[in-house]
Protein backbone atom coordinates (compact mmCIF):
# COMPACT_ATOMS: atom_id res chain seq x y z
CA UNK A 1 0.00 0.00 0.00
CA UNK A 2 1.32 3.51 -0.48
CA UNK A 3 -0.09 6.63 1.05
CA UNK A 4 -0.73 9.80 -1.31
CA UNK A 5 1.55 11.80 1.01
CA UNK A 6 4.07 9.82 0.14
CA UNK A 7 4.00 10.91 -3.40
CA UNK A 8 3.73 14.98 -2.58
CA UNK A 9 0.12 14.91 -3.17
CA UNK A 10 -2.94 16.31 -1.25
CA UNK A 11 -6.49 15.99 -0.75
CA UNK A 12 -9.08 17.68 -1.34
CA UNK A 13 -10.33 19.20 1.99
CA UNK A 14 -8.25 21.89 2.72
CA UNK A 15 -8.43 23.21 -1.15
CA UNK A 16 -11.89 22.83 -1.21
CA UNK A 17 -12.23 25.13 2.29
CA UNK A 18 -9.99 27.85 0.68
CA UNK A 19 -12.23 28.07 -3.02
CA UNK A 20 -15.52 28.01 -1.24
CA UNK A 21 -14.12 31.32 0.88
CA UNK A 22 -13.01 32.71 -2.24
CA UNK A 23 -15.40 32.08 -4.35
CA UNK A 24 -13.75 29.95 -6.98
CA UNK A 25 -13.69 26.44 -7.88
CA UNK A 26 -10.71 24.08 -8.76
CA UNK A 27 -10.23 22.42 -12.06
CA UNK A 28 -10.76 18.79 -12.04
CA UNK A 29 -9.14 17.84 -15.78
CA UNK A 30 -9.04 14.20 -16.65
CA UNK A 31 -5.80 12.71 -17.86
CA UNK A 32 -4.81 9.17 -19.60
CA UNK A 33 -1.47 10.32 -21.12
CA UNK A 34 1.43 12.03 -20.47
CA UNK A 35 1.03 15.09 -23.07
CA UNK A 36 -2.37 15.76 -21.39
CA UNK A 37 -0.38 15.63 -18.16
CA UNK A 38 1.99 17.91 -18.86
CA UNK A 39 -0.50 20.30 -20.21
CA UNK A 40 -2.43 20.22 -16.98
CA UNK A 41 0.48 20.90 -15.03
CA UNK A 42 2.23 23.63 -17.42
CA UNK A 43 -1.03 25.65 -17.10
CA UNK A 44 -1.34 25.64 -13.61
CA UNK A 45 1.55 26.48 -12.56
CA UNK A 46 1.89 29.51 -14.88
CA UNK A 47 -1.50 30.19 -13.51
CA UNK A 48 -0.85 29.02 -9.85
CA UNK A 49 -3.62 27.22 -9.52
CA UNK A 50 -4.30 24.28 -7.19
CA UNK A 51 -5.35 21.29 -9.66
CA UNK A 52 -7.27 17.75 -9.61
CA UNK A 53 -5.38 14.99 -11.74
CA UNK A 54 -8.71 13.13 -12.52
CA UNK A 55 -8.66 9.09 -13.62
CA UNK A 56 -11.59 7.85 -15.00
CA UNK A 57 -11.70 3.98 -14.82
CA UNK A 58 -11.67 3.93 -18.93
CA UNK A 59 -8.01 6.09 -18.19
CA UNK A 60 -7.19 3.46 -15.51
CA UNK A 61 -7.58 0.54 -18.17
CA UNK A 62 -5.93 2.74 -20.80
CA UNK A 63 -2.97 4.04 -19.15
CA UNK A 64 -2.27 1.25 -16.05
CA UNK A 65 -3.26 2.27 -12.47
CA UNK A 66 0.30 1.77 -11.36
CA UNK A 67 1.28 4.19 -14.30
CA UNK A 68 -1.00 6.77 -13.48
CA UNK A 69 0.36 6.47 -9.71
CA UNK A 70 4.01 7.30 -10.82
CA UNK A 71 2.69 10.29 -13.89
CA UNK A 72 0.96 11.96 -10.96
CA UNK A 73 3.90 11.51 -8.59
CA UNK A 74 5.91 13.05 -11.61
CA UNK A 75 3.50 15.91 -11.89
CA UNK A 76 3.96 17.23 -8.62
CA UNK A 77 7.71 17.09 -8.98
CA UNK A 78 7.73 18.43 -12.54
CA UNK A 79 5.47 21.25 -10.80
CA UNK A 80 8.29 22.01 -8.75
CA UNK A 81 10.92 21.70 -11.33
CA UNK A 82 8.71 24.34 -13.15
CA UNK A 83 8.94 26.94 -10.13
CA UNK A 84 5.96 26.36 -8.10
CA UNK A 85 4.76 23.04 -5.61
CA UNK A 86 0.91 24.15 -6.30
CA UNK A 87 -1.58 21.51 -4.58
CA UNK A 88 -2.04 18.35 -6.88
CA UNK A 89 -4.81 15.86 -6.11
CA UNK A 90 -5.20 12.53 -7.78
CA UNK A 91 -8.70 11.57 -8.04
CA UNK A 92 -10.56 8.52 -8.55
CA UNK A 93 -13.60 9.99 -11.70
CA UNK A 94 -17.02 7.53 -10.91
CA UNK A 95 -16.09 4.61 -9.29
CA UNK A 96 -18.47 2.06 -9.50
CA UNK A 97 -17.86 -0.02 -6.85
CA UNK A 98 -16.27 -0.32 -3.65
CA UNK A 99 -13.84 -2.31 -4.80
CA UNK A 100 -12.66 -0.13 -7.55
CA UNK A 101 -12.24 2.57 -4.85
CA UNK A 102 -10.11 0.83 -2.17
CA UNK A 103 -8.21 -0.15 -4.80
CA UNK A 104 -7.29 3.32 -5.67
CA UNK A 105 -7.09 4.38 -2.12
CA UNK A 106 -4.55 1.78 -1.42
CA UNK A 107 -2.55 2.74 -5.02
CA UNK A 108 -1.85 6.06 -3.96
CA UNK A 109 -4.82 8.43 -4.99
CA UNK A 110 -5.30 10.97 -2.22
CA UNK A 111 -9.14 11.03 -3.45
CA UNK A 112 -12.01 8.95 -5.06
CA UNK A 113 -15.59 9.41 -6.11
CA UNK A 114 -17.96 6.68 -5.40
CA UNK A 115 -20.90 7.01 -7.67
CA UNK A 116 -23.76 5.12 -6.28
CA UNK A 117 -26.31 7.51 -8.27
CA UNK A 118 -27.64 4.87 -10.20
CA UNK A 119 -28.66 2.56 -7.06
CA UNK A 120 -31.63 3.17 -4.70
CA UNK A 121 -31.43 5.84 -2.46
CA UNK A 122 -30.61 3.57 0.46
CA UNK A 123 -28.05 1.47 -1.76
CA UNK A 124 -26.25 4.95 -2.47
CA UNK A 125 -25.92 5.62 1.20
CA UNK A 126 -25.33 1.98 1.72
CA UNK A 127 -22.46 2.21 -0.70
CA UNK A 128 -20.67 5.06 -0.15
CA UNK A 129 -20.67 5.16 3.88
CA UNK A 130 -18.66 2.02 3.19
CA UNK A 131 -16.37 3.71 0.94
CA UNK A 132 -15.97 6.56 3.17
CA UNK A 133 -15.49 4.91 6.59
CA UNK A 134 -12.50 2.59 4.44
CA UNK A 135 -11.02 6.07 2.77
CA UNK A 136 -10.98 7.86 5.59
CA UNK A 137 -8.59 5.70 7.60
CA UNK A 138 -6.13 6.83 5.46
CA UNK A 139 -7.66 10.39 5.51
CA UNK A 140 -8.59 10.39 1.66
CA UNK A 141 -11.28 12.86 1.05
CA UNK A 142 -14.47 11.23 -0.70
CA UNK A 143 -16.75 12.33 -3.04
CA UNK A 144 -20.31 10.89 -3.60
CA UNK A 145 -23.23 11.71 -5.72
CA UNK A 146 -27.04 12.41 -5.97
CA UNK A 147 -29.16 12.44 -8.74
CA UNK A 148 -28.09 11.79 -12.42
CA UNK A 149 -26.41 13.20 -15.35
CA UNK A 150 -27.15 12.20 -18.71
CA UNK A 151 -24.65 11.63 -21.24
CA UNK A 152 -21.47 9.23 -22.02
CA UNK A 153 -18.43 9.23 -20.77
CA UNK A 154 -16.31 6.10 -20.45
CA UNK A 155 -18.47 3.42 -18.46
CA UNK A 156 -20.86 5.61 -17.83
CA UNK A 157 -24.03 5.96 -19.69
CA UNK A 158 -27.53 7.70 -18.89
CA UNK A 159 -30.16 8.20 -21.37
CA UNK A 160 -32.01 10.64 -19.07
CA UNK A 161 -31.43 13.33 -16.27
CA UNK A 162 -32.11 13.36 -12.23
CA UNK A 163 -32.03 16.60 -11.12
CA UNK A 164 -30.79 15.96 -7.28
CA UNK A 165 -33.41 16.73 -5.06
CA UNK A 166 -32.55 19.36 -2.57
CA UNK A 167 -34.59 17.32 0.37
CA UNK A 168 -32.17 14.39 0.11
CA UNK A 169 -28.86 16.23 0.33
CA UNK A 170 -28.74 16.68 4.13
CA UNK A 171 -29.13 13.10 5.06
CA UNK A 172 -27.32 11.69 2.75
CA UNK A 173 -24.56 13.91 4.00
CA UNK A 174 -24.84 13.35 7.23
CA UNK A 175 -25.58 9.49 7.12
CA UNK A 176 -22.68 9.13 4.76
CA UNK A 177 -20.03 11.49 5.97
CA UNK A 178 -18.62 12.36 2.06
CA UNK A 179 -16.10 15.65 1.78
CA UNK A 180 -18.21 16.30 -1.50
CA UNK A 181 -20.84 15.97 -3.30
CA UNK A 182 -21.56 15.94 -7.06
CA UNK A 183 -25.04 17.53 -7.77
CA UNK A 184 -27.25 17.09 -11.25
CA UNK A 185 -28.38 20.63 -12.43
CA UNK A 186 -28.15 20.03 -16.57
CA UNK A 187 -24.91 19.48 -16.81
CA UNK A 188 -23.73 16.27 -19.08
CA UNK A 189 -21.49 14.42 -19.98
CA UNK A 190 -19.71 14.13 -23.39
CA UNK A 191 -19.57 16.37 -26.10
CA UNK A 192 -23.04 15.82 -27.06
CA UNK A 193 -25.20 17.36 -24.15
CA UNK A 194 -27.88 18.63 -26.05
CA UNK A 195 -30.25 17.88 -29.07
CA UNK A 196 -30.96 21.43 -31.41
CA UNK A 197 -34.81 20.82 -30.36
CA UNK A 198 -33.74 21.49 -26.57
CA UNK A 199 -32.00 24.58 -27.40
CA UNK A 200 -32.96 28.12 -28.35
CA UNK A 201 -31.44 30.36 -30.90
CA UNK A 202 -30.33 34.01 -30.47
CA UNK A 203 -30.47 37.09 -33.01
CA UNK A 204 -27.00 34.64 -35.23
CA UNK A 205 -28.57 31.52 -34.82
CA UNK A 206 -26.62 30.03 -32.43
CA UNK A 207 -27.97 27.62 -30.75
CA UNK A 208 -28.59 28.53 -26.59
CA UNK A 209 -28.42 25.34 -24.64
CA UNK A 210 -31.06 25.24 -21.89
CA UNK A 211 -29.82 26.60 -18.25
CA UNK A 212 -28.60 25.15 -15.37
CA UNK A 213 -30.84 24.85 -12.47
CA UNK A 214 -29.42 27.74 -10.14
CA UNK A 215 -32.64 27.05 -8.09
CA UNK A 216 -32.01 23.61 -7.09
CA UNK A 217 -28.16 24.62 -6.42
CA UNK A 218 -29.39 27.42 -4.38
CA UNK A 219 -32.10 25.24 -2.24
CA UNK A 220 -29.03 22.68 -1.63
CA UNK A 221 -26.91 25.83 -0.77
CA UNK A 222 -29.41 26.49 2.11
CA UNK A 223 -29.75 23.07 3.71
CA UNK A 224 -25.94 22.20 3.72
CA UNK A 225 -24.05 25.42 3.96
CA UNK A 226 -20.45 25.55 3.44
CA UNK A 227 -20.61 22.27 2.18
CA UNK A 228 -18.35 21.61 -1.24
CA UNK A 229 -20.26 21.03 -3.83
CA UNK A 230 -19.05 19.42 -7.56
CA UNK A 231 -20.40 19.77 -11.37
CA UNK A 232 -20.05 16.85 -13.71
CA UNK A 233 -20.16 17.34 -17.22
CA UNK A 234 -18.95 20.70 -17.29
CA UNK A 235 -17.02 21.33 -20.37
CA UNK A 236 -18.14 24.47 -22.40
CA UNK A 237 -17.39 22.64 -25.88
CA UNK A 238 -15.37 25.71 -27.89
CA UNK A 239 -16.99 25.47 -31.34
CA UNK A 240 -13.76 27.05 -32.54
CA UNK A 241 -11.83 23.46 -32.01
CA UNK A 242 -15.75 21.40 -33.17
CA UNK A 243 -15.11 23.19 -36.39
CA UNK A 244 -11.67 22.53 -37.05
CA UNK A 245 -12.20 18.92 -36.33
CA UNK A 246 -15.29 18.71 -39.18
CA UNK A 247 -13.36 21.06 -41.45
CA UNK A 248 -10.16 18.21 -41.55
CA UNK A 249 -12.21 15.17 -42.08
CA UNK A 250 -14.31 14.89 -38.86
CA UNK A 251 -17.80 14.66 -38.39
CA UNK A 252 -18.69 15.79 -35.41
CA UNK A 253 -22.90 16.82 -35.11
CA UNK A 254 -25.12 18.70 -32.66
CA UNK A 255 -21.72 19.33 -30.08
CA UNK A 256 -23.49 21.72 -27.85
CA UNK A 257 -21.39 22.60 -24.04
CA UNK A 258 -22.42 24.42 -20.98
CA UNK A 259 -21.92 28.45 -21.66
CA UNK A 260 -18.73 29.44 -19.89
CA UNK A 261 -20.34 32.44 -17.84
CA UNK A 262 -22.82 29.67 -16.11
CA UNK A 263 -19.94 27.80 -15.39
CA UNK A 264 -18.16 31.01 -13.85
CA UNK A 265 -21.34 31.43 -11.98
CA UNK A 266 -21.57 28.38 -10.56
CA UNK A 267 -17.83 28.74 -9.42
CA UNK A 268 -19.09 32.01 -7.01
CA UNK A 269 -21.50 29.88 -5.61
CA UNK A 270 -20.99 26.75 -3.06
CA UNK A 271 -19.70 24.68 -6.32
CA UNK A 272 -15.80 23.97 -5.19
CA UNK A 273 -14.82 21.43 -8.05
CA UNK A 274 -15.74 21.51 -11.95
CA UNK A 275 -14.86 18.24 -14.34
CA UNK A 276 -13.75 19.08 -17.76
CA UNK A 277 -12.72 16.21 -19.83
CA UNK A 278 -14.33 16.73 -23.38
CA UNK A 279 -12.65 20.18 -24.04
CA UNK A 280 -9.45 18.87 -23.63
CA UNK A 281 -10.60 16.26 -26.00
CA UNK A 282 -11.94 17.96 -28.46
CA UNK A 283 -8.46 20.63 -28.13
CA UNK A 284 -6.15 17.91 -28.25
CA UNK A 285 -7.99 16.18 -31.90
CA UNK A 286 -8.45 19.50 -33.86
CA UNK A 287 -4.68 19.85 -33.14
CA UNK A 288 -4.11 16.76 -34.90
CA UNK A 289 -5.91 16.47 -37.50
CA UNK A 290 -4.98 20.10 -38.65
CA UNK A 291 -1.17 18.79 -38.08
CA UNK A 292 -2.01 15.80 -40.35
CA UNK A 293 -3.89 17.46 -42.87
CA UNK A 294 -1.06 20.94 -43.07
CA UNK A 295 2.18 18.24 -42.77
CA UNK A 296 0.75 14.75 -44.37
CA UNK A 297 4.57 14.10 -44.36
CA UNK A 298 5.03 14.31 -41.11
CA UNK A 299 5.07 10.86 -39.10
CA UNK A 300 7.36 11.21 -35.71
CA UNK A 301 4.50 10.83 -32.80
CA UNK A 302 6.25 14.39 -31.10
CA UNK A 303 5.94 16.42 -34.45
CA UNK A 304 1.45 16.11 -33.88
CA UNK A 305 1.72 15.42 -30.01
CA UNK A 306 3.72 18.52 -29.61
CA UNK A 307 1.13 21.10 -31.15
CA UNK A 308 -1.53 19.37 -29.34
CA UNK A 309 0.03 19.52 -25.74
CA UNK A 310 0.50 23.52 -26.50
CA UNK A 311 -3.30 23.73 -27.59
CA UNK A 312 -4.24 21.93 -24.21
CA UNK A 313 -2.56 23.74 -22.06
CA UNK A 314 -4.12 27.28 -23.67
CA UNK A 315 -7.80 25.71 -23.34
CA UNK A 316 -6.40 24.90 -19.29
CA UNK A 317 -4.79 28.14 -18.82
CA UNK A 318 -8.08 29.89 -19.98
CA UNK A 319 -10.16 27.49 -17.81
CA UNK A 320 -8.44 28.31 -14.71
CA UNK A 321 -8.50 32.09 -15.68
CA UNK A 322 -11.79 33.00 -17.11
CA UNK A 323 -14.03 30.32 -15.88
CA UNK A 324 -12.85 28.44 -12.87
CA UNK A 325 -11.44 31.54 -11.14
CA UNK A 326 -8.51 29.63 -9.30
CA UNK A 327 -5.88 31.09 -11.21
CA UNK A 328 -3.53 32.95 -8.61
CA UNK A 329 -4.76 30.82 -5.78
CA UNK A 330 -2.05 28.19 -5.39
Amino acid sequence: MVNYKELGLVNSREIFKKAFEGKYAIPAFNFNNMEQMQAIIQACVEESSPVILQVSSGARKYANQTLLRYMAQGAVEYAKELGKNIPIVLHLDHGADFEICKSCVDMGFSSVMIDGSHHSYEDNIALTRKVVEYAHQYDVTVEGELGVLAGIEDDVVAEHHTYTQPEEVEDFVSKTGVDSLAISIGTSHGANKFTPAQCTRDENGVLIPPPLRFDILEAIEKRIPGFPIVLHGSSSVPQQYVELINKYGGNLKDSIGIPEEELRRAAKSAVCKINIDSDGRLAMTASIRETFALHPEWFDPRQYLGPAREELKKLYAHKCVAVLGSAGKA
